[in-house]
């Protein structure tokens, strides 16, 4: 069990460490879920049909996922662009 006197005892205090536990935290949400803060390209009969039945949908840069924000509020992925451009030419 962690104790809050020795943690304090070593100079930062309970806010020092509960403050560099939350940037922690938040570091390992973005590394691993970049793609989270991006609008992905997914065919539409797909996210019709994911909002029917509430299967996932595959982007093409291969994330997956069920949708449910307003993909305008987001960039879009670099990735999925990339790939959707290749595919025009």
């Amino acid at each position: 069990m962690w104790d809050q006197r020795a943690a304090a005892d070593a100079g930062g205090g309970t806010d020092t460490l509960d403050r560099e536990l939350q940037e922690l935290i938040e570091k390992e949400q973005l590394d691993e879920g970049d793609h989270d803060r991006f609008a992905h390209y997914v065919r539409k009969e797909k996210i019709v049909e994911s909002a029917v039945t509430g299967k996932p949908v595959i982007a093409l840069c291969g994330k997956k996922w069920v949708p449910g924000r307003d993909p305008s509020k987001f960039p879009i992925c670099p990735s999925c662009k990339e790939i959707y451009e290749s595919m025009n030419e």
